[in-house]
């Protein structure tokens, strides 16, 4: 079977001090994913590649049989991305925000699947409050719903999470159940292994550049993964 997501050998230096030292990841359709590991390990880096953010230094990756570099603009309708930066328009309303990226993506009916997302979010009564004035877990939610506005096969997700309350968090997962009921690929980078292991048919650990440990979900108990992460981060 072809993975949905194929990444082989993927490297990436910022100037001397390599970020991916040959990552070598499939996920398959359908399949969800999370990624461990501490900060400054190459998630993030990661992630941005294959969002088409970053260009790799070496390596390939490819998206439903599709090479991220070469068929880039193919790649992104195909994914999502919410990452540690909102990558949103502070001067433009929550509504023109989505609106705007709905004509990017060529969304039919934009501003109706628009306003259907903020509401889905829980953020209908600040749909016409410009960015700028939302909170950390209000920008977060609106990352969400940009993500998902073009309805995209796979997700990537970068501790998406962050600046959520527990009401957000439950959202979140409904949203991610729903995606992957749809039949959606998710990769999503953590720091919290419970919420990995919960959200996930598969985690892997991520350590200086390189993945380390990879181990289907199912039974897996989290205090084998902590003894891995602690003597993979020595």
């Amino acid at each position: 079977m072809t993975p949905y997501l194929e990444v082989t050998g993927l490297k990436k230096s910022y100037g001397l001090k390599p970020a991916l030292r040959g990552i070598d990841l499939r996920v398959e359709q359908g399949q969800r994913m999370a990624l461990l590991g501490a900060n400054g390990a190459g998630k993030t880096t990661l992630l941005r590649i294959l969002a088409g953010l970053a260009k790799p230094g070496a390596g390939t990756a490819y998206v439903a049989g599709l090479d991220i570099q070469h068929d880039a603009q193919e790649v992104r309708s195909l994914v999502g991305f919410v990452a540690h930066q909102p990558y949103l328009y502070e001067e433009l309303t929550a509504l023109e925000n989505l609106h705007f990226f709905g004509r990017m993506y060529a969304v039919k009916q934009s501003r109706e699947r628009a306003a259907a997302l903020l509401a889905r979010v829980g953020l209908a009564k600040r749909a016409n409050e410009r960015v700028s004035a939302l909170s950390r877990g209000q920008l977060q939610r609106l990352a969400l719903a940009r993500a998902l506005l073009h309805e995209p096969r796979l997700l990537l997700l970068d501790e998406p999470d962050t600046g959520l309350d527990e009401q957000g968090i439950a959202l979140l997962e409904t949203l991610l159940r729903e995606h992957h009921e749809g039949g959606g690929t998710l990769l999503l980078t953590t720091h919290s292994l419970e919420r990995a292991l919960q959200w996930s048919d598969h985690v892997g650990l991520l350590s200086n550049g390189r993945i380390v440990y990879s181990h289907a979900s199912h039974g897996l108990a989290a205090q084998s993964v902590r003894a891995v992460y602690a003597e993979a981060i020595k």
